[in-house]
């Protein structure tokens, strides 16, 4: 099989691309990735020296792959499928592209900085960072509220790209920093995501590490 993931099925941006390579029904082999073991990081920073999830190595092309939203544009070029995630009409595109860059810079970041200050002894936590991280999701669900006011999806009618980056930041960010009674509609975005096939087979098979998540 051409195409390999190196990757974990806990990782927030691993199932940012498991959502599209599903959306697709693209053939690939997924290859987990354990940090903690020294032998299995030297292993995959042969592959990739930063050692940062997810990356994708394309046998048939010779190409190595990083970053999520990068592997996303590489699969919709060279491996399209039937589910366009990323708009050929410009206008869409550049919508589709904003989206994937504000759930990634103002949820997932913000979420991530909170779960990384709760595994950190106690003597090490950041209460100044976590009150900024706070700050930043409460801005940005207000505005996550407003857009999807009335859009199915992230950018509308359509799954896209952003709903691949906004199912993953949006999930996790719930646990660590509820949406509450005051975001509606972006909760009840979230549960038609929650039931959309390719990210409902993510959750299910990330089940058996879920108990690990500190949220």
């Amino acid at each position: 099989m051409s195409l390999t993931l190196y990757y974990h099925p806990l990782a927030s941006y691993c199932w940012k691309v498991l959502i599209a390579l599903y959306e697709q029904d693209t053939p690939f082999t997924p290859l987990l990735v354990d940090l903690a073991d020294p032998a299995a990081r030297a292993e995959f920073q042969t592959v990739w020296p930063l050692a940062k999830f997810p990356v994708l190595r394309d046998e048939a092309r010779d190409r190595i792959v990083p970053e999520s939203t990068i592997i996303i544009e590489y699969l919709a070029h060279h491996y399209p499928g039937p589910t366009p995630l990323v708009p050929t009409e410009p206008d869409l595109a550049l919508e589709a592209r904003l989206c994937d860059r504000f759930y990634d810079l103002y949820v997932h970041e913000p979420m991530q900085r909170l779960v990384f200050d709760r595994l950190r002894p106690a003597d090490q936590r950041d209460p100044l960072g976590v009150a900024g991280a706070r700050a930043t999701l409460d801005t940005a669900y207000a505005m996550i509220e407003g857009a999807l006011a009335t859009r199915t999806w992230a950018t509308g009618a359509t799954f896209t790209l952003a709903d691949c980056a906004a199912a993953p930041a949006l999930y996790y960010a719930d646990r660590v920093h509820p949406l509450g009674a005051a975001h509606p509609h972006t909760a009840a975005y979230l549960a038609r995501v929650l039931a959309r096939p390719s990210f409902a087979r993510v959750v299910a098979e990330a089940q058996p590490y879920l108990a690990s998540f500190p949220g």
